[in-house]
């Protein structure tokens, strides 16, 4: 029996960036720009180039710019014709024309704190498909956008395992910041795992390939462990525990990044000015000048 195509995502975006305060009191952390668009538009276009068509953003309950960002505004058609710039917005018009379904779900109250709660407020977009889940404050720095994703699907459609978890060699000075993956030997599923260590020094991490932000999942073998799995660390519902129980009793496999994609996150300043000046050199546009003040800089 073939593995059903994958063609949903969805997105988390239900935190409250408190490390971007005072900026995110005004709107959601996600909207905060990577160069000229907002972190989650570069996630939506990253779902799109990979083949995704159906999109489901999890945000914080009461929560209204992400989905004002990502609706059509007449008033701003307007004004962009008088100017003769109607090309500002036809970034946002390729989604709109590259999605079958752009749906934002709320995680409500009543739902435990952690990042494996945003599936559980998605659970009836999912259903039973398989799906790609893309944590909202994590980036993949690509000439080729999509590129990354797309093998990880491709791995997905090949071994159907469990989950596809993306991974990064971070090496031993930063792997004490990320679950750290232990590798089992495999003929028949290369780079299976059996865990993910969370936050491990490096002389006792198993491996310095950290978790990074992006997973392809089949739900129908998730959504038993969910429904069972108890709070974790913190009083939090920690889709790391999930993927560790479908690895003690399922196969979990890793994709990891390279040079031509990598994975960094945005999830505080320091990360995410990183993140924008790596973007900005993928781009010719503004790559040269860049490292000219970079150099002046030093």
């Amino acid at each position: 029996m073939s593995t059903p195509k994958v063609t949903k995502a969805v997105i988390t975006a239900a935190g409250r960036g408190t490390r971007f305060l005072p900026t995110v009191k005004a709107y959601a952390k996600e909207l905060v720009p990577i160069i000229d668009k907002p972190n989650i538009q570069c996630l939506v276009e990253e779902a799109i180039a990979a083949g995704i068509t159906d999109i489901c953003i999890v945000h914080r309950h009461g929560e209204k710019t992400i989905k004002k960002f990502f609706a059509p505004d007449a008033d701003w058609d307007n004004y962009l014709k008088t100017v003769n710039k109607t090309e500002a917005l036809d970034s946002l018009r390729k989604i709109w024309k590259g999605l079958k379904t752009l749906k934002f779900v709320p995680q409500h109250l009543h739902l435990p704190y952690g990042n494996a709660s945003p599936i559980l407020a998605a659970k009836s977009f999912i259903g039973n498909d398989p799906f790609v889940y893309m944590f909202g404050d994590d980036l993949i720095v690509e000439k080729d956008t999509g590129r990354y994703l797309r093998r990880m699907i491709s791995s997905f459609n090949k071994y159907s395992p469990a989950i596809v978890v993306s991974v990064k060699d971070v090496g031993p000075e930063e792997i004490v910041r990320y679950g750290s993956a232990k590798y089992i030997e495999d003929p028949k599923y290369p780079h299976r795992i059996s865990a993910m260590y969370e936050k491990l020094p490096a002389s006792e991490a198993p491996s310095f390939f950290g978790q990074g932000g992006r997973f392809v999942v089949n739900s129908k073998k998730l959504w038993p462990v969910l429904k069972n799995q108890s709070l974790g660390k913190s009083d939090e519902l920690w889709f790391a525990d999930a993927v560790n129980t479908l690895a003690a009793t399922d196969i979990v496999i890793t994709e990891a990044t390279d040079k031509e994609s990598d994975w960094m996150t945005t999830g505080d300043p320091l990360r995410w000015l990183k993140a924008n000046i790596a973007t900005a050199f993928t781009n010719p546009d503004t790559a040269a000048d860049l490292k000219a003040f970079i150099k002046i800089l030093k």
